[in-house]
């Protein structure tokens, strides 16, 4: 963990690299030294219908959710938190310069007994590591 989704409204590839932001997202995630990199997920989805504030078109938004296994403290998240919002002010400042924006964050936590994991991404990291 963490996973991280982006909801935008469509306008916002117009003004801004989303695959970029994804990663820059990522990096911040994985800088903070809080999770292991098998773990870290960016995602992003674009909404076709939006309305926002005075109903605008030229309004856009991103939304960052970030759900991690419940268990980490309250330093510890705002950390995240932090960190992983200032990237993402960064990567949109340009963008928030010209345009119209709302950029928003939210970090859950989730309930690992209701949250079954499988993968082999860790096997296939440590198995590029050893080559």
């Amino acid at each position: 963990m963490p996973h991280i989704t982006v909801d935008y409204s469509r306008n916002m590839q117009e003004r801004v690299d989303i695959t970029l932001l994804c990663d820059s997202l990522r990096r911040a995630a994985e800088a903070t030294g809080v999770f292991p990199l098998a773990g870290i997920r960016v995602r992003a989805f674009a909404a076709d219908h939006v309305s926002l504030a005075d109903g605008n078109p030229a309004h856009g938004y991103l939304d960052i959710s970030v759900r991690l296994r419940a268990g980490r403290n309250n330093d510890t998240k705002q950390q995240v938190t932090q960190a992983i919002f200032a990237a993402a002010e960064a990567q949109l400042a340009d963008a928030m310069e010209h345009h119209s924006i709302a950029l928003s964050l939210e970090l859950r936590d989730i309930d690992p007994d209701l949250s079954p994991k499988s993968g082999t991404i860790r096997k296939h990291l440590a198995k590029e590591a050893s080559q």
